[in-house]
């Protein structure tokens, strides 16, 4: 059974000398106020003992604020095309429709992506794996064919990337999850 109890309160957020209603928990016997508060995470920047360290944590830092937003929208049009895939029957209708999104998607960025450094590529890989749960050979296996997907990957090992690198944010990785969690708290 909830309960709830009326607050005098005079917050610079809320109207001054206002009532709120708050979740009371029983006790005991006793009514206690039972609040929800925000997680706060503190960041801090690593710090090391050499400038060329500092140099490619700077570097990392500017290569994931150029690539995390294309990782996020990979990850919002992969949930729009497996909606939509939902709602078409015909085999043919959906792979007509994936050539579609793709050719929209690369007329819309290609340019960019064909600029970005191999550093800038490899990230992104790893971004995609971390936002989407599989790893973008994985994806293009699933939304192209083995085929397909076995092309690119093999042009990415030629160029010194990997398709089916998967994201470590405890290991290799976490540097880069410390810089995307800053990104998404809106502190870089």
């Amino acid at each position: 059974m909830f309960s709830f109890l009326l607050a005098y309160t005079s917050d610079a957020q809320q109207k001054p000398d206002s009532l709120t209603l708050v979740p009371v928990t029983t006790i005991d016997g006793e009514s206690i106020p039972q609040l929800s508060i925000r997680e706060v995470a503190v960041y801090s920047r690593p710090s090391f003992t050499r400038k060329k360290y500092v140099r490619r944590y700077n570097r990392l830092v500017r290569n994931v604020k150029k690539v995390y937003p294309y990782a996020k929208f990979i990850h919002v049009k992969i949930d729009e095309i497996n909606n939509k895939l939902v709602y078409l029957d015909d085999e043919k209708e959906q792979k007509k429709y994936i050539k579609k999104v793709q050719k929209d998607m690369m007329d819309e960025f290609e340019d960019d992506v064909r600029h970005m450094t191999y550093s800038q590529g490899k990230i992104l890989v790893k971004l995609i794996d971390r936002e989407t749960g599989d790893t973008s050979y994985e994806w293009l296996k699933e939304m192209r064919g083995e085929l397909f997907a076995g092309f690119w990957q093999t042009v990415a090992r030629i160029f010194g990337n990997n398709l089916k690198a998967e994201f470590d944010p405890k290991g290799e990785d976490r540097y880069i999850e410390n810089i995307v969690r800053m990104i998404d708290s809106g502190l870089i």
